[in-house]
């Protein structure tokens, strides 16, 4: 294609921006608090090039990695690409070369058996290093102060799965990063791997398991004992790969399952909890240990959220028709069998926010995003094609939820948050805004953690579009310090 298609996954706030750019001393509206000193680093999609098939999607955008670094209450900003193996081969055609998401063979017989990840999910940061990740591939390490792409990362060569996760979880107190690849083996394989990195950055583990299906496991969960994998019934199949269709499709009628296992013990240890049928979800919220309980806190809807894994399966839902909630799952690991308890804790919502201090822990206080039902049409944009407009504060120990609903033609971006030394510490979100008829307004927001409801006690105008964001992470300029 010579133009990217009129289709949601290219317009409104997934509009193709493209550029790569940097600005000091940004304007400041308020004051940011001082303790607020370090980067927020953004992992955005932003498609160099018009896609091969018009039928293209936004997660297929090439990663890009944005940087807030705020110091002394001053503020810059600066975005680069993420140069994959398959940025630099398409750079160099000066053209798209790599088709279907997900399905290497749709692509361009020039780049067959070429590294298709486009690195542009999460922003990971782990004994000095940062990642950029996308669960289709290994991770590209980041240079934290130019943003140059420094190449894969594989441990050394150590790593002998072919994937990680775009949600690994670190241990607050012992500094290890707990991590994954699914489809470990190759396509389609039921292959997962499960590994530990330890405070200094080196592979110390890693153990491969079969999952019951090929499944999208985007995200899995610690506590302090035991490592949890969520099993959700969107399939991949080589076959239909081969035919030229999509990777991913839902299957309504199929159980989920979640494998839990000791986080330091082996694989033969998984045990196999059975849960509902046609369920999803793509985040969780935290896990944490209650005696001889384990609870699981998902952001869980009855169907899965992405309109074209859907599709794929047959299932015709329109967007606002899904139901779900903040659900908690609860695992007796004293008493045997396949059962678990659930009850909702929660408006249906995602993109969840914890304290790292909270992660594997029982936990105070979380923070996720949901659409207002009194905030008018949500503006188009994001991979399911609607803009959040609201965060959520939950204590899912008494059930107080606070929110901070945005005006009409608004748009909230996924948090990162900010510890403190006294209350809840900030959190940091970017929130756009329509400014004509196909024209949006970004600004960077700082957000009282503890007292939502106040709105933004600072805001950073930025002089240039802002392509919607997948996730982010917040680095203190102390672990910046620390840098490799």
């Amino acid at each position: 294609m010579t133009r990217f298609p009129d289709t949601i996954h290219f317009t409104g706030l997934n509009t193709p921006v493209g550029i790569e750019w940097s600005a000091r001393n940004l304007e400041v509206i308020g004051e940011i608090p001082p303790e607020i000193d370090g980067a927020f680093f953004r992992a955005v999609p932003d498609p160099a090039h018009a896609p091969m098939f018009e039928d293209d999607i936004a997660l297929s955008g090439d990663g890009m990695i944005g940087k807030f670094t705020i110091q002394a209450g001053k503020v810059d900003y600066a975005i680069r690409y993420v140069e994959t193996a398959r940025y630099l081969a398409e750079r160099t055609a000066r053209r798209a070369l790599f088709g279907q998401y997900r399905n290497p063979f749709t692509d361009d017989a020039s780049v067959a058996g070429q590294d298709r990840t486009v690195a542009n999910t999460t922003p990971v940061w782990h004994a000095g290093r940062l990642f950029m990740t996308k669960e289709d591939g290994l991770a590209y390490e980041i240079d934290p102060d130019t943003l140059d792409t420094r190449g894969r990362w594989d441990f050394y060569g150590a790593l002998k799965s072919e994937t990680f996760t775009a949600h690994p979880r670190i241990d607050p107190e012992t500094g290890e990063m707990f991590f994954f690849g699914y489809e470990a083996g190759g396509l389609c394989s039921t292959d997962v791997a499960y590994a530990i990195a330890d405070r200094e950055g080196n592979l110390v583990s890693e153990q491969w398991f079969q999952q019951p299906y090929c499944s999208t496991i985007h995200d899995f969960t610690i506590t302090q004992h035991y490592a949890i994998f969520p099993i959700f019934p969107t399939t991949a199949d080589l076959d239909r790969l081969k035919a030229g269709g999509p990777h991913w499709a839902h299957q309504q009628d199929l159980e989920s399952w979640v494998g839990i296992m000791p986080r330091y013990g082996k694989v033969e240890e998984m045990r196999w909890f059975k849960g509902p049928r046609g369920v999803s979800a793509f985040h969780f919220m935290n896990a944490f240990e209650e005696g001889e309980l384990v609870h699981l806190d998902i952001c869980l809807s009855d169907t899965n959220a992405f309109g074209f894994m859907r599709e794929a399966g047959g299932i015709q839902r329109a967007q606002h028709e899904i139901q779900g909630g903040l659900t908690r799952w609860t695992f007796d690991m004293s008493q045997p069998g396949e059962a678990f308890e659930s009850r909702v804790i929660g408006p249906p919502g995602d993109m969840p926010r914890l304290r790292d201090a909270d992660q594997g822990r029982m936990y105070r206080a979380g923070w996720y995003l949901t659409i207002n039902p009194q905030g008018g049409p949500p503006l188009p944009g994001g991979p399911v094609g609607v803009a959040f407009n609201m965060l959520m504060r939950i204590e899912p120990g008494n059930g107080r939820i606070d929110a901070l609903p945005l005006g009409p033609s608004m748009a909230i971006n996924e948090p990162v948050h900010v510890p403190a030394a006294d209350g809840e510490g900030w959190l940091l979100a970017v929130v756009d805004q329509r400014s004509g008829e196909d024209s949006f307004a970004s600004e960077l927001w700082v957000i009282d953690a503890g007292d939502i409801a106040r709105g933004a006690v600072a805001r950073v105008p930025m002089p240039l579009p802002m392509r919607a964001q997948v996730h982010g992470t917040w680095v203190s300029a102390a672990e910046l310090a620390k840098a490799g």
